[in-house]
């Protein structure tokens, strides 16, 4: 669907975002709740007085999709879409700008991700959601905010805080191929001024790809373990001190393409998806002064990676069993990284959020990155250290024009020193500074609605490609940077029964990081290939659209929610060398000027609503979509169009409630990931065809959960 025929059904299309809790029966009193706060702000800043565009999704929403992973809920937010080639969806896009996979090479993130203060940026599969008490989602560059890991957004998932009172809660679900889900928190105070809180998670999960050959039905299992924990401490009047840790044990199976297409392998080796994450942050806040306070950020994430497949997808003796055209060959590949990650971050704040105040912070981070790749092909293994040191100063200052009008200014400048050695001899420190900012005009009319502009320049850093196949003239690459320009409506209609945010949006982007391959064979003509991923600039790229969300509180027993998202993204005068139609050897480049980013799609949506009857029941019922979208700059292969419906029936009493429910209740086949620039079927002559991998089929589970 084209971009200006969407723009023209506007008017009759729905949005998407939080759901708050409504009351039980029409005779209740219409509670809206409590007002929405976007945390990853310099100051809490409630969603409608957000100069930006975001999207909040809090804990119910997050229970009700019965979500494990934040991409179980990634659909609700308008623009923001996600790749696999995983057992998780863990590589994040932004408006089309993000990361899509990673394999040898070192890479610098699109789109930030921080778990209560822990900066978890590029682990996007340590975005377990238990115990989050909401997601947000900041779209657009964090030039001021974040700095170089948040050229498109970033994404911040902030966990319940310890109660004043003993409380808990236990939830079990049980689904389709043997899916058992537990999920437990207990809170409370530990004494006047102290209070913690500790929440535990088991996913297991046969999954929903089966392998023919070893005769077994778990092939894409899912073993995930989630251990949260939180310490509160009011030391004083105007000092409190708020720890948080965070253990996770991921131990997945991953075996996600098939020579045929489907969701059967033939594989005669297990791929896995693993991680072992051990990560805590404390945040001090002292109130200084009425009017002055300083906060502190520590934070470490200590993570240990292990990612590996059966690159032929099939096994020993396949050309004995089936006609093959070519002889058949047997590879494994695997990656293990560890990432380190230290960051601390100091501000100062003065006066209060709409009055004149400002801003200043300083900002530190330590990490380092180290690969150990075990492939079959390889004489020895690869190894590589990639260290990066950032440093960063930043201030942002807020100025009343008028009783309706409110100026802010974000100014951030940052050093960035980086170091790259690997076992074939490479060694690049390549050192850059960079500056991001925002420019953000504030209007609130007498009857509480927020028009504002906004202006913003974002950052990435530049690095290197390992691969000595890589010209010497594309080993390294440069920084990227990008001008978004915002203008937005936020408001509240209908005697404050009806919320509404819209944002429209332009981004004009100069020397795009692009991920390439380069796929060679290793003997002859033909494969097995050696695959070369690389990042090359591409000169300049725009994107414009619409995000739009609503939650309409209809009458006590009915709410609806929705969200629309509309985006036209292009490359601008980009050739590209590594393209499956091109030919590098005679110079014959492929013209990508004017095509479409990869993953992003022209549009995405989502409407639902919850139903609530006889004191007890609810039913929430909900239908997502999105447009097709391209999955490489590399090839021209595309994911498919789709619709998702998701249902859910459910029953409280007391403190127990429980809920018969199914997602994607069509079982629409949805391809999450692909590939489309080489062969890998010997029974073809390894002839060059688009391979897939798909996402979560129909899926019917029973949840019952106690709170206390």
């Amino acid at each position: 669907m084209k971009l200006k025929l969407l723009l023209a059904c506007l008017a009759c299309s729905p949005s998407s975002v939080v759901l708050a809790q409504t009351p039980a029966s029409d005779e209740s009193p219409l509670d809206l709740g409590d007002p929405i706060v976007v945390t990853a702000e310099f100051r809490g800043t409630e969603l409608l007085d957000l100069s930006g565009s975001a999207t909040v999704i809090d804990a119910e929403t997050i229970e009700q999709r019965e979500a494990a992973h934040i991409e179980q809920i990634l659909n609700l937010a308008p623009n923001v879409n996600f790749s696999s080639g995983a057992s998780r969806g863990r590589f994040f896009q932004i408006r089309g700008i993000g990361a899509r996979s990673q394999f040898v090479e070192p890479s610098n993130a699109s789109v930030g991700l921080v778990v209560d203060g822990i900066d978890l940026t590029g682990l996007g599969g340590a975005a377990t959601t238990l115990d989050i008490a909401q997601v947000e989602i900041l779209r657009g560059p964090q030039g001021t905010l974040f700095g170089a890991n948040a050229l498109a957004g970033m994404i911040n998932m902030v966990s319940a805080s310890p109660t004043e009172v003993f409380s808990g809660e236990m939830r079990l679900r049980l689904a389709e191929r043997d899916t058992r889900e537990f999920e437990g928190a207990i809170s409370g105070p530990l004494g006047e001024s102290l209070g913690y809180r500790m929440a535990y998670s088991n996913v297991r999960s046969n999954g929903y790809q089966d392998n023919a050959f070893l005769g077994i039905d778990d092939n894409g299992a899912i073993d995930e373990q989630t251990l949260r924990g939180r310490l509160r401490w009011q030391a004083s009047d105007s000092l409190s001190i708020d720890f948080g840790a965070l253990l996770l044990d991921v131990d997945n199976r991953y075996d996600g393409f098939s020579l045929d297409n489907t969701r059967t392998t033939l594989s005669d080796e297990l791929g896995h998806d693993r991680q072992e994450t051990v990560a805590g942050s404390a945040r001090l806040i002292w109130q200084a002064r009425p009017a002055l306070s300083v906060e502190a950020l520590l934070s470490h994430a200590d993570a240990d990676l292990e990612y590996g497949y059966d690159e032929d997808w099939s096994f020993d003796g396949f050309c004995d069993v089936f006609d093959c055209v070519f002889d058949a060959y047997s590879s494994f590949d695997n990656y293990l990284r560890d990432n380190r990650n230290t960051t601390v971050d100091l501000r100062m704040l003065s006066g209060e959020p709409g009055a004149q105040s400002w801003v200043l912070g300083a900002y530190y981070r330590d990490q380092s990155q180290s690969l150990r790749r075990i492939y079959t092909y390889l004489e020895n293994d690869f190894l590589s250290d990639f260290d990066t040191e950032n440093r960063a100063l930043y201030g942002q200052y807020d100025l009343p024009l008028s009783e309706s009008l409110l100026l802010k200014a974000g100014l951030r400048y940052e050093q960035r020193d980086a170091d790259y050695t690997d076992s074939d001899g490479a060694a690049f420190d390549p050192d850059e500074d960079f500056w991001g900012g925002r420019l953000a005009l504030e209007y609130r009319s007498e009857d509480g609605h927020l028009f504002y502009a906004l202006a913003s320049r974002g950052y990435k850093a530049g690095g290197v490609n390992s691969d000595s196949t890589v010209p010497d003239a594309q080993r390294e690459y440069a920084t990227e940077t990008l001008w978004n320009y915002e203008l937005g409506i936020k408001t509240r209609l209908r005697d404050g029964r009806l919320d509404l945010r819209t944002a429209l949006f332009f981004q004009d982007r100069d020397d795009i990081q692009t991920q390439q391959s380069l796929v060679l064979p290793i003997d002859g003509e033909l494969c097995p290939c050696r695959f070369i991923e690389y990042i090359s600039n591409a000169t300049a790229g725009q994107s414009y659209g619409l995000e739009t969300e609503f939650n309409w509180w209809i009458s006590p027993s009915v709410q609806a929610y929705g969200s629309l998202g509309l985006l036209d993204s292009r490359f601008d005068d980009f050739q590209s060398f590594s393209h499956v139609e091109a030919d590098p050897e005679t110079g014959q480049a492929f013209d990508l000027d004017g095509r479409d980013l990869p993953h992003a799609p022209n549009y995405m949506f989502s409407l639902g609503a919850v139903f609530r009857w006889a004191d007890h029941w609810y039913l929430r019922a909900e239908v997502e979509g999105k447009d097709a979208f391209y999955f490489s700059s590399r090839h021209e292969e595309r994911s498919n169009a789709y619709e998702l419906f998701n249902l859910r029936l459910g029953y409280q009493l007391g403190l127990w409630e429980v809920a018969l429910w199914a997602r994607n209740l069509g079982d629409e086949t949805v391809r999450v990931r692909g590939f489309g620039s080489f062969g890998n079927d010997p029974r073809k002559g390894y002839a060059v065809e688009p391979y897939y991998q798909f996402g979560e089929p129909r899926t019917v589970g029973l949840s019952a959960s106690y709170a206390f």
